[in-house]
C-alpha cells in the first residue's frame, strides 16, 4: 500500500511538473519537482522517527546518525 502511495505521489508529481515545465520553462519545472519530492521524503523520514519512538527505540538526530554510520 506504501509503495503504491509513494508511486502515485511520484506520477503526480511528474505529470504536474510537465505542465509547469510547458508554460515556465524547464528550471521552474524542476524546482517544483525537488519540492515536492523533498516534502515527500521528508515526511516518510517523520513516520519512520514516530514508528521507532512507539516502539521504544532511540531516536538519534542527524548529526548523532552521521557519526554513528561512519563508523
Amino acid at each position: 500500500m506504501k509503495s503504491m502511495k509513494q508511486k502515485a505521489v511520484i506520477l503526480a508529481a511528474v505529470m504536474i511538473s510537465t505542465v509547469i515545465g510547458a508554460f515556465k520553462g524547464q528550471e521552474a519545472k524542476q524546482k517544483w519537482m525537488f519540492r515536492i519530492l523533498s516534502k515527500n521524503d521528508e515526511r516518510q523520514a517523520r513516520a519512520v522517527r514516530r514508528s521507532d519512538a512507539k516502539q521504544g527505540k532511540v531516536i538519534l538526530d542527524d548529526i548523532e546518525m552521521a557519526a554513528y554510520h561512519n563508523s
